[in-house]
Parts: C-alpha cells; sequence; structure tokens
C-alpha cells in the first residue's frame, strides 16, 4: 500500500513538472515564449522581437538624408502613385527612397504596418540595440566589425565603388586611383568609403561629414577634390548638382574594400535574432527580390528623389 502511494505521489509531480515546462499554449505571446536576452526567442511562428512587432508595426531605422536609399520629404505623394510614410514622432515629415520602398514590400510581405523612424547614422546601431526599433534598413554594409555588434540578413542590394569629382576640377578627367593621386578626399563619416579614402596617393584626408549630403557638398563647393562613395549616390548627387560627375575607374585600378568589408546592403537585427532573421530572408525571398529588382527600383529611386535633399 505504501509502495502504491509512493508511485501515485511520483506521478503527480511529474505532471506537474510537465505542465510548467510547457509554459502558456497561446503561440503568439511572450509569456509563451522563453525570451532571449536579446529580445529574440524560439520559432518563426511566435518568437518574441518587441511589443511593437507583436502589434504588427514594422520598425525600421535609416538616415532619411541619403537619398536616392532614403530621404526626407515634405509630403506624403510620391510622383509614382505611392504614398509616403510619415517618420516616427513628425507631423509633417516623410520618408521615401529605395529603402523604404524595399521595407515596405516587406512589411506588405509580412501583413505588418511600417514604421520609419529617422535616425543620425552615428547612433543608428545604438538605437538598434537599445530597443527603438527593430531593424536598420538603411543602407548599411555587412563588415566583420558590424557583424560582432548586429546580425545579418540577406543582400537587398548590391553596390559598386565610384568617385565624385567636379566637372571643372583637376580630376574631371581621371580613369584609375593613382589618376587622383595629390587630391583631397572625403566621404560620410562611419562608412566603408572611409577606410578607402587613404588608397589614393598622397591623398590630404578632409575630415568625413556627418552625412552623406554635407560630403557631396564638400565637394561642390571645393572643399574636396573627391568624395568616395557608391553609385547610386554619386547618380543622386549628379542629378542635384550639375556641376559635379563622377567616375566608375577602371577594375584594375579602382577603389577596394579592405578585408572583412564588403558594399552589400543587408538588413541589419539585433544580435542573436536567428529567427527574425528567418522571416525576413523568406520575406526577401517570397517578393522574387534578386538583381534585375535591385536595378529597377533603384532607378526608380533616382528618378524620384527630390533635388537638394
Amino acid at each position: 500500500m505504501k509502495k502504491t502511494k509512493w508511485l501515485t505521489l511520483l506521478l503527480v509531480l511529474s505532471m506537474v513538472v510537465s505542465l510548467v515546462g510547457c509554459g502558456s499554449s497561446d503561440g503568439g505571446s511572450a509569456q509563451g515564449n522563453q525570451e532571449s536576452s536579446n529580445g529574440s526567442s524560439d520559432d518563426s511562428s511566435g518568437f518574441y522581437v518587441s511589443d511593437a512587432w507583436d502589434d504588427g508595426i514594422f520598425r525600421v531605422g535609416m538616415e532619411c538624408a541619403y537619398a536616392p536609399f532614403n530621404w526626407t520629404q515634405s509630403t506624403s505623394e510620391v510622383a509614382n502613385g505611392e504614398t509616403a510614410p510619415l517618420i516616427y514622432g513628425s507631423d509633417s515629415e516623410y520618408a521615401y527612397g529605395y529603402d523604404v520602398m524595399f521595407a515596405q514590400m516587406i512589411a506588405d510581405e509580412l501583413g505588418m504596418e511600417l514604421e520609419v523612424h529617422r535616425v543620425d547614422w552615428s547612433s543608428i546601431t545604438l538605437g538598434l540595440n537599445s530597443g527603438d526599433y527593430d531593424m536598420i534598413i538603411g543602407g548599411m554594409a555587412y563588415t566583420d566589425s558590424r557583424d560582432e555588434a548586429v546580425d545579418f540578413t540577406d543582400t537587398y542590394y548590391i553596390r559598386d565603388n565610384v568617385a565624385i569629382v567636379r566637372t571643372d576640377g583637376a580630376y574631371a578627367s581621371a580613369t584609375t586611383v593613382s589618376e587622383l593621386a595629390g587630391a583631397s578626399a572625403t566621404t560620410q563619416i562611419g562608412t566603408t568609403w572611409v577606410n578607402m579614402l587613404e588608397q589614393i596617393p598622397d591623398v590630404t584626408i578632409v575630415t568625413p561629414a556627418e552625412t552623406t549630403s554635407q560630403a557631396v557638398m564638400n565637394v561642390a563647393n571645393g572643399v574636396a577634390d573627391v568624395m568616395v562613395t557608391d553609385e547610386p549616390t554619386a547618380m543622386s548627387a549628379v542629378a542635384a548638382y550639375p556641376e559635379l560627375t563622377y567616375l566608375v575607374l577602371d577594375e584594375s585600378d579602382t577603389f577596394q574594400n579592405v578585408e572583412g568589408e564588403t558594399n552589400n546592403c543587408c538588413i541589419a537585427v539585433r544580435e542573436g535574432s536567428s529567427e527574425l532573421i528567418e522571416v525576413l530572408n523568406d520575406a526577401i525571398a517570397a517578393i522574387g527580390w534578386d538583381e534585375s529588382k535591385m536595378d529597377e527600383y533603384m532607378d526608380l529611386a533616382v528618378e524620384l528623389q527630390p533635388l537638394n535633399e
């Protein structure tokens, strides 16, 4: 009899432990998932990213000052008939550009509402890791050093390096990096192009600017001879400033990415968010995002950008 009671007690205790271990069965709540230290948890059907994500808000951080990837405009109207989203925390400023178009398609694919947060580039990773937004879609390229602070999805844009110069400047006809020798050069702070400036022989480095538009103006105003950047940014600059042109240098002597860096733009998420990356990569694949679409939408962004934004 005592043995029977003891076995019964063991069975009851086993059932209690099992129920506690299973937790809630509601599937989508934070309480029903074991949340990790960075805010992600178990599976793609109900993992926890943030309260906003659970509410269906697709929160994205970007500069809104990096045309044609992203920019700020004063109206929601876009020439292609689309509507630019209101920038979070603003009453009358809207965001648009390649990154916004891409983010909107991913949000639509996931059945979520896009929310764009405007952030200075120098603090954009800090804002992500502080939970102000859940991803960066802002022309951020993969680098080994960035990968120590954030995780990256598959590529959503492939970039080439070019040099912006004045049409009447001494370097307007340069075809190689070597022919830029002796130039003063600049770019935007915190970008992969900062490490390329020293590839110009006898270069004088002009302090990198806080924004891309400031770096472009430094060339337009003669503060620097050259700005090293990507081709879409150069296309945007030339459209806004007729006194500028850009150089696609010969492949045998052009700007090279330093070891551990690429030009390819990816979505950045908080470190360890493997489930979120899987969801985003699946969405990128579902909308058929390939190099043809990259080119199509970047050409459209260059066409639609407000001049001198």
